[in-house]
């Protein structure tokens, strides 16, 4: 199945540690993904992003000098690119937009401007219950979901730690990815690292980096014409849960699962057709929760089907293939980069770290703490 819309180009900006303003890496993203698809500024009516200010879209759209006929700038954290998508694609079949760049870009790491605050703003209801703990606000929130997971279903951090030994195998593979040439670790390495908020560690967590990325899309007619085979977006879905954890029953249960239930019937396809799989690892149980919300096993079940490698190079489920935000990049809002390397793997451009024969991948996201949850499922076009 397909909606008729297609990503065209994809392109990353700088990674890592730039000394860049988020601008340049915005523009270096938009302009690198539109020269991908054989496009130019000209040809874009549609912009969606965030992270820039209040006005992101608009802040954008002056920054080139156009005047779009359609932009979007939901603020949903890591979900949001994933959800962009969804909306970019019913402005395309609905004529509102005929080309539209979906982008964002941090420069978090050079302006050390990620910190570790406190809950949430005050005049949120559900703070009086949380901030006189001081929690660390997002870590504390998934180590508390970590904890109860583990407990749960009776399993160990040195199981959960295999998340980050796999996302770093990738990225030894990855010429762009900051641990690349950093060498191997193990389930011992990152139960020992830094701890953080039981139990998780610092190898547990995100990396901190400067950086961003850009996707194209427009119609699957017009995308014959251009410079790529064009990457079919088959379906979508999200759910958005909860803005504070006081609100759920249950911390293991995201509201992944339906998001991803719609997308694969959306798509027509199952979880036993995806060849590829990227999904938001802010922290190693984001990951972990992520490939049981998609369907690749039972609840309480993701930590036993990794534990031999599946997820590592060469496994039966390749996952995070540039090495995730726990070893590749992560400039504060990952999702638009999940998006980037599953284009980039059905295309068959990732070298010594592609997933041979790769034709249906899904790129999952999440945002807050376990708040906003977006899954696309994309295609190769033959």
């Amino acid at each position: 199945m397909s909606t008729g819309v297609a990503i065209v180009g994809v392109a990353e900006s700088d990674l890592g540690v730039t000394g860049k303003s988020i601008l340049t890496l915005q523009s270096q993203a938009v302009t690198r993904a539109l020269a991908d698809a054989g496009l130019t500024l000209a040809d874009v009516d549609g912009i969606a992003t965030t992270g820039i200010s209040r006005f992101s879209a608009t802040q954008l759209a002056d920054y080139f000098a156009i005047t779009p006929r359609w932009c979007d700038s939901t603020f949903a954290g890591g979900s949001a690119y994933e959800m962009m998508v969804a909306r970019a694609s019913q402005a395309i079949q609905a004529g509102q937009a005929s080309v539209v760049v979906i982008s964002f870009a941090s420069n978090q790491r050079s302006a050390n401007s990620r910190k570790l605050g406190g809950v949430h703003e005050p005049w949120i209801p559900e703070a009086q219950f949380e901030e006189p703990y001081d929690m660390l606000y997002p870590l504390s929130y998934y180590a508390m979901t970590a904890q109860a997971y583990l407990h749960r279903y009776a399993k160990t951090h040195e199981q959960l730690a295999e998340i980050a030994v796999a996302a770093r195998e990738w990225a030894l593979l990855n010429p762009k990815a900051f641990r690349y040439g950093k060498g191997s670790i193990t389930a011992a390495d990152v139960v020992g690292a830094a701890p953080i908020s039981s139990p998780l560690t610092a190898a547990d967590c995100c990396l901190v980096t400067d950086g961003g990325g850009a996707v194209v899309l427009t119609s699957m007619e017009r995308a014959r014409d251009l410079a790529k085979a064009p990457i079919e977006v088959l379906g979508y879905g999200e759910r958005s849960t909860n803005t504070s954890f006081t609100v759920r029953d249950d911390l293991t249960v995201p509201g992944a699962e339906e998001a991803a239930a719609d997308a694969y019937a959306r798509a027509g396809v199952a979880p036993a057709d995806i060849d590829v799989v990227q999904v938001y690892d802010s922290f190693t149980i984001t990951a972990a929760l992520s490939v049981e919300a998609l369907g690749f096993c039972a609840r309480g079940e993701a930590l036993d089907l990794i534990a031999d490698g599946t997820i590592r190079p060469g496994g039966a489920l390749p996952l995070n293939t540039n090495g995730g935000g726990l070893s590749y990049c992560h400039p504060g809002q990952y999702g638009v980069l999940l998006l980037v390397e599953a284009v980039h793997q059905l295309r068959g451009e990732c070298g010594p770290r592609q997933v041979l024969g790769a034709e249906i991948a899904v790129a999952h996201g999440t945002g807050g703490i376990l708040s906003t949850h977006a899954t696309v499922v994309l295609g190769a076009s033959r």
